[in-house]
């Protein structure tokens, strides 16, 4: 073990019975980077991989997808890794009823043209166009590296549908301004032409809503224009349903998983219908 290496055990049995480990991070990279170096096997039998599932889903998000503050019910509470939980969001719940591979990029507080603020200004530090072709993005670094000065492999995953849900931060900056509203539409264009240079055959799905859905035209107004300008047919939009009172708030008014959960029952839906599931 190096410095910032540890070994964990994390599954051992005295019977013989077949057996699938899953590891999972709950929390983004954002603010908690952990990699394997080696998984180390002793078994009496054959080891292999989990088999691919046939479908393949990217999700594109900010902190709603991350599971930001998802286990903790009090809205006047702040971010905490230790209440954030991706298997509590719309994502991957929406992976689990599909039977389907999936990948979260996402990073809380992230937008397109701005994250979030509570100033007249642009933040242009925390953009997902400017991560989304790296291995993520971190606050952390060893030096003058880390995963966000990596390129990521995109043929390691090849999703058959991209869903992306940004423009909630986004919205802090834009405040309904004509001038600003027209700005998110064209970088959200641009953001749709790399997205697709990445992913040539994959279904794009834009979403907005769950947590205020004052940007929705924008966004259809750039999926309008992206597909006029490139011919691209496969793509479209779809809004989220605005997140309920009677459901409750998670910290910094992010959706409770009971919100979540209706956001995949939706969105499965949608996925359903334009691949023809």
């Amino acid at each position: 073990m190096t410095d910032g290496e540890r070994t964990e055990e994390i599954f051992s049995s005295s019977a013989e019975k077949e057996t699938t480990v899953k590891i999972l991070k709950l929390s983004e990279s954002s603010n908690s980077v952990i990699g394997i170096k080696s998984l180390d096997v002793t078994c009496s039998g054959d080891i292999s991989p989990t088999a691919d599932k046939k479908l393949k889903i990217e999700f594109i998000g900010d902190s709603i997808t991350c599971g930001y503050g998802v286990d903790d019910e009090v809205k006047e509470h702040h971010f905490s890794t230790a209440t954030e939980d991706a298997t509590k969001t719309y994502a991957f719940k929406t992976a689990e009823k599909l039977g389907a591979d999936y990948s979260l990029v996402s990073f809380s507080g992230h937008g397109i043209i701005s994250a979030y603020t509570n100033t007249d200004k642009p933040e242009k530090s925390s953009l997902v166009p400017k991560f989304y072709a790296k291995t993520g993005r971190s606050y952390a670094k060893k030096g003058d590296s880390g995963i966000w000065t990596a390129d990521w492999d995109f043929s390691s995953f090849k999703p058959d549908v991209i869903v992306i849900n940004l423009g909630t931060n986004d919205d802090s900056y834009v405040q309904g301004k004509e001038d600003r509203t027209q700005q998110f539409t064209e970088g959200y264009t641009d953001f749709l032409k790399d997205v697709r240079k990445n992913n040539p055959d994959a279904y794009i799905l834009c979403t907005l809503g769950i947590m205020g859905d004052r940007l929705y035209p924008a966004v259809e107004a750039a999926v309008g224009e992206y597909s006029k300008e490139t011919g691209d047919k496969n793509i479209s939009a779809m809004k989220f349903d605005v997140q309920n009172p009677a459901d409750g708030y998670a910290a910094d008014w992010h959706p409770t998983e009971k919100t979540h959960e209706k956001a995949a029952d939706k969105l499965t839906a949608e996925i359903k219908r334009v691949t023809g599931q």
